[in-house]
């Protein structure tokens, strides 16, 4: 599976022309960023949620390299390309980027969202001071929201091990 069709996956010149494009219609952009490895119903819960804030919801998603360095040598479960595509089939989902790099700051400073959002497990504190910055040189509102207890990747990961082992 080396390509996958995904009319919603850009690259950062491309994400920045659709996002003008988006800013000449009037339209505002959410932007979120996150590993979205195995999508549940949190996952979708919260994508949901986001898109609601605005006309449109940008994706940056993790790269592998950057997956690995923050979750152990054993994910993602599901390749970059994977996990863009599963993301491309949500209707709430505009764009997608997938970012190579420790943190965020180059493709806020070149989207200029209108909203940038995390989860509620996140805190203004917990944001990268440098990304935040960013945020705040692009005026882009910062929101949480919800976090749907109950449902993350590492709890489904376990539930799929348990359920091989019946």
């Amino acid at each position: 599976m080396s390509t996958l069709d995904n009319a919603k996956l850009f690259d950062l010149p491309e994400a920045v022309r659709q996002r003008e494009t988006l800013r000449a219609a009037g339209q505002r952009v959410v932007l979120t960023n996150g590993v979205f490895d195995l999508l549940h119903t949190g996952h979708l819960y919260y994508l949901q949620k986001a898109r609601s804030l605005g006309d449109a919801l940008f994706i940056a998603l993790n790269a592998d390299s950057s997956v690995r360095a923050l979750k152990g040598p054993l994910r993602p479960i599901q390749t970059e390309l994977e996990r863009a595509y599963a993301l491309a089939a949500l209707s709430c989902v505009t764009a997608i980027i997938i970012f190579r790099t420790p943190r965020l700051t180059a493709e806020i400073e070149a989207l200029r969202p209108d909203v940038y959002t995390k989860a509620g497990d996140y805190t203004l504190e917990k944001l990268d001071a440098g990304e935040r910055e960013a945020l705040q040189r692009a005026g882009a509102a910062i929101t949480f929201l919800p976090f749907l207890t109950g449902f993350s990747t590492t709890q489904l990961i376990a539930k799929i091990k348990a359920a091989g082992e019946v």
